[in-house]
């Protein structure tokens, strides 16, 4: 079993930054992608962003490109998201995900954190 921990959510003004973090661990074997996907209020889960161990292909949904920016660190089994330029319409619960899959859709992934927090005021 694989269990992930996010880290990093909170409040932040209009254009700032913030850095998400998420660690794995237990049956770290388990996946080859490693992704973000947030869920607002009211609105299905997107996939915000993923990254494949194998070749480490990124995707970015459009409403981030240019602005977020996925890394992984193999050798500690974790996965960053650096958000700059934030704004209100990213405000949202973050996930962590895992997977063998990997994709933009959460049907790629297994593994689930338990999400963290996002505002951002305008």
């Amino acid at each position: 079993q694989l269990q992930l921990m996010e880290s990093g959510g909170g409040l932040v003004r209009n254009g700032g930054s913030l850095r998400l973090s998420c660690t794995a661990s237990g049956s770290t074997l388990d996946f080859d992608s490693l992704a973000w996907f947030r869920q607002a209020p009211g609105q299905e889960r997107e996939g915000v962003s993923c990254i494949r161990g194998s070749d480490n292909t990124t995707y970015y949904a459009e409403s981030v490109m240019g602005r977020f920016t996925i890394s992984r660190d193999n050798a500690n089994n974790a996965v960053y998201l650096q958000m700059n330029s934030l704004k209100p319409a990213d405000t949202a619960v973050y996930y962590c995900a895992a997977g063998l899959v990997g994709g933009n859709s959460p049907s790629g992934y297994s593994y689930w954190g338990q999400g963290t927090q996002v505002t951002v005021s305008s």
